[in-house]
């Protein structure tokens, strides 16, 4: 497997962090596109990519702005527009550097609602689009106070920030990734009222034009999920009916990707790509 980093601008010259990782192979099969979630960043998919890169795909991820090695404000959008730019350049980036290669898109919890309402918004050139645990429901819903905070104080005091609440025991059964995550100086807690404010329309929206998603989907849920609720991916793909693909682990907490039976999530995602890929 070959690792590069890599820096770019976004559109309003924020610093992007980005990175790659390639298969030991003279033709990738795709490359997938990655959307990571909140106060995360992708170095957390390394081992992601060394799963992917086996089946001969290409991994090309960015720090979001306000995460990991990227610039902004931690945890903060002046606009829904600032992550659908970033991630439009993920693509052109990715179109760039692996010309002719089929691009698939990828995102996870706040990623995965990223995703869904970027394709929504803009049908864009990939084959399809894998969403793993998109917060579409969560525990903020019981959370009043704080809904009425990010409405009320979004548009007025927009920057300032509160913790997530994000409780890191529920990411995964596996302490060590637990620990990890909670030693990891590259991962906060911050959000601003404005980022909430605007999510909350973002999330409303997306779920209200689910039917209209326009592309292959594949959702994948945890449920025993209590960050991003199940309901999330149940409610998103009953809404599609038969146009999207949705699988359920039974034990799986937030990040299927690091819980016990990732090798079963890793298969299951690579073999539903084999499928777009074959479809043409």
């Amino acid at each position: 497997m070959k690792h590069e980093e890599m820096n770019w601008k976004s559109h309003d010259g924020t610093d992007v962090f980005a990175q790659v990782w390639e298969p030991d192979v003279v033709n990738p099969r795709a490359v997938v596109c990655l959307v990571h979630g909140v106060g995360e960043h992708s170095n957390r998919y390394a081992h992601v990519a060394e799963a992917f890169t086996k089946e001969g795909f290409v991994l090309f991820g960015f720090d979001q702005r306000g995460h990991g090695r990227s610039g902004g404000a931690r945890g903060h959008i002046n606009s829904i527009d600032d992550f659908m730019n970033d991630i439009n350049l993920l693509l052109q980036q990715a179109r760039l550097r692996f010309p002719g290669l089929p691009l698939l898109l990828y995102g996870h919890s706040l990623g995965g609602i990223l995703v869904l309402h970027f394709t929504l918004k803009n049908n864009p050139d990939v084959k399809g689009v894998i969403a793993t645990s998109p917060g579409l429901h969560t525990a903020l819903e019981k959370q009043s106070i704080k809904i009425f905070l990010a409405n009320v104080l979004g548009s007025l005091i927009p920057t300032v920030s509160l913790p997530s609440g994000l409780d890191s025991s529920l990411i995964s059964r596996d302490p060590s990734v637990v620990d990890k995550y909670a030693n990891d100086p590259l991962v906060h807690d911050k959000l601003s009222l404005g980022f909430g404010k605007i999510m909350l329309g973002v999330i409303k929206w997306t779920l209200e034009n689910a039917g209209s998603f326009p592309l292959p989907l594949l959702l994948l849920h945890g449920k025993k999920d209590q960050i991003a609720y199940p309901s999330s991916s149940t409610d998103f793909a009953a809404a599609l009916k038969d146009r999207c693909t949705l699988v359920l682990w039974e034990e799986g907490f937030h990040e299927l990707h690091n819980e016990p039976e990732k090798a079963e999530v890793f298969k299951t995602m690579t073999m539903w790509m084999d499928a777009r890929l074959r479809e043409g």
